[in-house]
């Protein structure tokens, strides 16, 4: 159990470190139990995506999700606008593809 949280938590900051790496114009701030990403601090709607730590995964959230184009449907939700992709295992991560939606979402 131990070992597995721990890989989670190295998911997570590997996650946000990458996303930081994404998009360099990027401010994180700690909300809503996780990492949200903003290239415009002082407004709401520049919040482009954010990063949660579960017990079983790591879920990075894309604010304007339900407007991405997803070739690979990869995101989950059916909510108005967020769209979201769960992670157990760093090797699950598809980077040059994330990079594609982190690219997209800090654009809307």
């Amino acid at each position: 159990m131990v070992d597995e949280t721990l890989e989670l938590l190295a998911l997570k900051n590997e996650l946000e470190t990458f996303i930081k790496a994404c998009v360099p114009e990027s401010s994180s701030l700690s909300k809503y139990g996780g990492t949200l990403f903003t290239v415009k601090p002082n407004e709401k709607e520049g919040q482009f995506c954010g990063v949660f730590l579960y017990s079983q995964h790591v879920q990075i959230s894309f604010s304007k999700g339900s407007q991405l184009n997803d070739s690979q449907k990869l995101l989950k939700g059916s909510g108005k606008n967020r769209r979201h992709i769960n992670f157990k295992k760093i090797d699950e991560v598809n980077f040059n593809y994330l990079k594609e939606l982190l690219c997209q979402s800090s654009k809307l």
